[in-house]
């Protein structure tokens, strides 16, 4: 079945419904939240998404699948544990957050199935080696920048990105305190290729055939 799948094209329906998904997240998100709510990891994921199912490019995908693969398996755990009583986490706090729409809330549930969505386009396309250094490189600037120049944690944010990509830590209230934030910022660096995107990539190479 894997074998049929890589020599076949992406779906039409597939490429259509997922861009119709872009259509209506876009304008939305550009309105509730502001430009900067696409630096975030997982919105440049969908960024990547909509150019590599098109161009059906095995680069593009491939990038943007270790870059989420993991990140947002933990994202879903939260989300399930949260659902179900039990708060492990604040990382999906915004999910039973009043202040968004149910409409906006259920935008945002695309954290769960957009890593299943990547891991079958790239049972057509293969997986490329080449997304783990270069996935590395852009979220390492995506951290700078959101460190450096974005806003930090705040009790008083409203629907405002903040503390993005977890330059602060996990609370989007307030700063970390176990450390130094220098310190955090660092372990950010480090800890988030080699505990997140090098297992990711070291599964994909195991499991997906490779990028023709």
């Amino acid at each position: 079945m894997i074998e049929a799948l890589a020599q076949a094209p992406i779906p039409l329906a597939c490429k259509l419904a997922y861009s119709a998904f872009m259509a209506v997240l876009l304008p939305v998100y550009l309105r509730k939240y502001g430009p900067t709510n696409f630096l975030y990891f997982c919105d440049v994921a969908l960024l990547l998404t909509l150019a590599g199912i098109w161009r059906e490019d095995a680069l593009l995908l491939s990038v943007a699948t270790v870059g989420i693969l993991l990140p947002q398996a933990f994202w879903l755990l939260f989300f399930l544990s949260h659902l179900f009583g039990r708060r492990l986490s604040g990382m999906t706090d915004y999910m039973f957050d009043a202040q968004r729409s149910r409409f906006l809330r259920g935008l945002s549930l695309f954290h769960g199935w957009l890593p299943l969505l990547l891991v079958y386009l790239l049972l057509h396309t293969g997986y490329d080696p080449r997304a783990l250094p270069i996935w590395t490189g852009l979220a390492s600037l995506l951290v700078l920048v959101c460190y450096f120049f974005m806003p930090p944690p705040s009790r008083q944010r409203g629907l405002a990105p903040v503390n993005i990509n977890y330059v602060y830590g996990f609370n989007s209230d307030e700063p970390q305190h176990w450390m130094p934030q220098r310190a955090w910022l660092m372990l950010v660096l480090l800890g988030f290729p080699l505990l997140l995107y090098l297992p990711a990539h070291v599964l994909l190479l195991q499991c997906m055939p490779m990028a023709r």
